[in-house]
């Protein structure tokens, strides 16, 4: 098999079969871009160890694809099947969704001992040390809460929210909208009659100071932030 194509795998039944893809083509569709499969198979030919360039017989697929085209059956191995990611592929498709689960943890999540949220770099290292094996092809939001009960023997999290009372002025008011959202949810909106803006905002505690600093940055320092009584 060349090095510069990589595969796709299913099993049906006990039954291996393998077709040979473009790595960078089969990512992206695999990911979801539109492709056409004719970009992405490499090789028409179904093989059961396509290492070995053993090629799977007409009669079993038609017992397991209900076809003996090729092509037709390659395409739903491609569509079920389970890509085999390069080296690199991998490396990057993990760095980038621990990032992800990073942002997450420190977006949703706080020490409980200080009320703050834990720095990147300090959730980065308890990763580390639980070992934690993230899954390139699974959501973040998703692996991100079994991640946290590993990670409770070395780092303390408490995953709280808080309700923030926001004003601001006029001309300020329609850009700071768009901020708020960004970071929680608009329990209540309240609007002058001169365009300012009185808002309840429920947010995760751990970004309270990063919406503080994105909102006095936008208002040039003129919004009003408190926690709001519940």
């Amino acid at each position: 098999m060349s090095t510069k194509y990589t595969i796709v795998r299913l099993t049906l039944g006990g039954e291996h079969f393998e077709i040979l893809v473009n790595p960078d083509a089969a990512l992206n569709y695999k990911m979801g871009k539109s492709i056409p499969p004719s970009q992405v198979i490499a090789v028409d030919e179904i093989y059961s160890d396509a290492s070995k360039g053993l090629r799977v017989s007409s009669e079993k697929l038609q017992k397991y694809f209900q076809t003996t085209n090729i092509t037709q059956a390659a395409v739903i191995i491609l569509n079920k099947g389970e890509l085999q990611l390069t080296t690199e592929q991998r490396r990057k498709l993990v760095s980038d969704k621990k990032k992800q689960i990073i942002e997450i943890i420190s977006r949703n999540y706080i020490d409980p001992r200080t009320g703050l949220p834990h720095p990147p770099l300090r959730i980065e290292q308890a990763l580390q040390e639980a070992k934690v094996s993230i899954d390139p092809f699974k959501s973040a939001e998703e692996q991100t809460k079994t991640i946290v009960e590993q990670l409770r023997t070395i780092l303390p999290l408490k995953s709280e929210r808080i309700r923030l009372l926001i004003r601001v002025p006029p001309q300020y008011a329609p850009q700071s909208v768009g901020i708020i959202k960004n970071y929680g949810e608009i329990v209540k909106e309240e609007w002058g009659e001169d365009g300012s803006m009185t808002a309840v905002v429920d947010i995760p505690a751990g970004i309270h100071s990063t919406l503080v600093d994105k909102l006095g940055s936008a208002t040039k320092g003129s919004a009003q932030i408190s926690v709001a009584k519940v």
